[in-house]
């Protein structure tokens, strides 16, 4: 009996049976103008649902009203992208229409039932109730009065979960708007995703860095050696605040730009960074950098940023080959160390795992492992 009675209890009930009653509201303001016609709000209907903006206000009405406090209840609340969106619409403002009618109907005439099926088990007229009007009166319509009570709670409850899921099938995202909700919800991934590089890079280097240079400061013992390692903790140190400051603004302000980040033109601020740590580079930088499309020159930096960072943080101070060339539409990145100190296993690391990925978002290629006797990094990407 609990469950049976339990819809009586909730809310949901009552904010349904509201929603369907609202568009009889329209129609019973028609009847005093035109009751001759009362098909001409059904009419008037159709076309309101052409428009876009309705498709929106309905779902709102629907995910407050039919499903409240229901976190993803199934409604679009887009304007109409397409035709079959405005049809769809159209389709479920006649609907809401019957179903409400259906509703005020019950709301009305039930109730008015039951009272005179009590009037008549008083032996007096049936009252308004046509077929109840002229029934002979008997204490045995006592018993079937409360059948009209059930019946208006049945249809209440009933047209309410059929309104719900009526409104969920031609309320409901379509086929665009859920392809548009996906591609939204993939670049936030992306997004999110190259963010955590952008961090893992620019941090995870500043950190390598800081620690060699502090390393090797105290087993030089030697004070000008450590003055020079502060200096390069410290500018290395300013470069990672920056960059997290403008990663931290980009998660700030979801709509605020990507700027500013560094590319392959400030390439020698790490390359003497690197040096700083006492790594031995020799870099050989060829062809227009200047040339390298945005996307592409800060993407290119990061790679290099992370090559470094590993050898730093595998290899120590040994000596490193770096090459940047441009060149035939491609820019080509090669960063190489002996392959004795150098970074072993599968490549399977995060770092290495990053450069991969940037070097497949650009529609490049990235090699990692031994070759020839050295460690090696060699990434292509296309430049235009």
């Amino acid at each position: 009996m609990a469950r049976f009675l339990r819809p009586l209890l909730r809310g949901t009930t009552y904010t349904r049976l509201l929603h369907l009653w609202v568009p009889v509201l329209f129609v019973s303001v028609w009847m005093f103008i035109g009751p001759e016609w009362p098909w001409v709000p059904a009419l008037l209907l159709a076309p309101a649902g052409l428009i876009p903006a309705v498709r929106t206000g309905e779902g709102v009405q629907a995910r407050w009203m039919l499903t409240p406090g229901e976190p993803d209840a199934g409604f679009s609340m887009e304007p109409s992208r397409t035709w079959r969106d405005r049809l769809r619409t159209t389709v479920w403002l006649e609907a809401r229409l019957v179903l409400g009618a259906l509703a005020a109907f019950a709301c009305v005439w039930l109730p008015v039932t039951c009272y005179g099926l009590v009037r008549a088990a008083l032996d007096r007229p049936g009252g308004e109730v046509p077929v109840l009007r002229d029934i002979p009166g008997h204490w045995a319509w006592a018993l079937a009065a409360p059948l009209p009570l059930l019946a208006l709670y049945g249809t209440v409850v009933g047209l309410g979960g059929l309104a719900t899921a009526v409104a969920r099938a031609l309320l409901g995202p379509s086929a665009a708007e859920r392809l548009a909700a996906l591609e939204e919800r993939t670049e936030q991934l992306l997004e999110r995703t190259r963010i955590a590089r952008e961090l893992h890079d620019s941090i995870g280097h500043a950190l390598t860095v800081a620690v060699v240079q502090a390393g090797a400061a105290r087993a030089a013992g030697d004070p000008a050696f450590t003055d020079r390692a502060l200096s390069a903790i410290e500018e290395t140190g300013r470069a990672a605040l920056e960059d997290l400051e403008r990663v931290l603004g980009v998660l700030r302000e979801s709509g605020r730009p990507v700027g500013g980040r560094p590319t392959l033109i400030d390439a020698d601020r790490l390359l003497e960074s690197a040096r700083a740590s006492g790594a031995k580079i020799d870099a050989e930088v060829s062809g227009p950098l200047e040339s390298v499309p945005g996307p592409v020159s800060r993407e290119g930096y990061r790679i290099l940023q992370e090559s470094l960072t590993n050898v730093l943080r595998h290899a120590g101070a040994v000596p490193v080959r770096v090459g940047v060339d441009v060149t035939d539409g491609r820019l080509l990145l090669d960063v190489r160390n002996p392959l004795a100190a150098g970074p072993v296993g599968s490549g399977g690391g995060s770092g290495l795992r990053g450069i991969r990925e940037r070097a497949a978002l650009l529609g490049g290629r990235a090699r990692t492992g031994p070759a020839d006797g050295e460690w090696q990094v060699h990434v292509e990407l296309p430049v235009r």
